[in-house]
């Protein structure tokens, strides 16, 4: 079956620079002990995208159309990777900037300055040059993928929505094309009513409805204490 938009799959992968073959990002654990991006905390494992949905970059998913099941090697310009260079995102700031919230900086350094990361590309009379490109940005890629299976079960969509946003869950329960999701934190309406929206939009779901699980877990303590408190009801003997 081709993959077309709209469709979840499951994929490993590992994506190398094109000009130095150094891997920077992958979903297998052996491959990235050889990166210097390696995170012993991390846990590596085959992901769940839906396809057109930006949760891969564009060339990736791009390439991923119209493939079936198996391994593919694809090679991915800059453009459509983490995109070209672009001049106007280096700036020049003074060096006061730093120094008055007790930073000296230096040629590699990672900043974040206004919610914009960024890293130093040079430091020279009383100026810093920091570069706010993705650190891919002009960057020829190589994706070496695993497409493993099509997902069709609305769960582990849910669940893989809930996943790529980092939203934090207990349990989630389907039942005629309604999906109760059991929340660990308890969210703003707009928010929830927000991701109820998009999920219904990438799934059959016809309902989606969010549920404060300490709340949850409260009623069937409750429920269950009552249920030991009502008083038997005694049968008259058959006459």
């Amino acid at each position: 079956m081709a993959i077309k938009t709209g469709d979840f799959v499951e994929l490993d992968y590992v994506g190398r620079l094109k000009d130095d073959k150094v891997i920077f990002d992958t979903t297998i654990q052996e491959m990235a002990k050889t990166s210097p991006n390696y995170n012993p905390e991390y846990k590596y494992a085959p992901i769940i995208v839906c396809i057109g949905e930006t949760h891969l970059i564009k060339g990736l998913e791009d390439s991923l159309i119209g493939k079936d099941l198996g391994k593919f090697t694809f090679e991915i310009k800059a453009e459509l990777g983490f995109g070209k260079k672009d001049a106007k995102l280096l700036k020049l700031l003074p060096l006061k900037l730093f120094t008055k919230e007790k930073i000296q900086p230096f040629v590699g350094l990672d900043v974040n300055i206004d919610d914009q990361v960024g890293i130093v590309r040079s430091v020279s009379g009383g100026r810093v040059i920091v570069d706010f490109n993705h650190p891919l940005s002009g960057k020829d890629l190589v994706y070496d993928v695993e497409v493993k299976r099509m997902v069709i079960d609305p769960i582990e969509q849910v669940k893989a929505l809930l996943e790529m946003i980092r939203i934090p869950f207990e349990n989630i329960d389907i039942m005629d094309e309604k999906a109760l999701i059991y929340m660990k934190t308890k969210l703003p309406e707009e928010i929830t009513k927000s991701m109820a929206d998009h999920i219904k939009k990438l799934t059959k779901l016809k309902s989606v409805e969010f549920v404060d699980a300490k709340q949850d877990h409260k009623k069937k303590e409750e429920d269950k204490k009552d249920e030991k408190e009502a008083p038997k009801q005694e049968h008259s003997p058959g006459l």
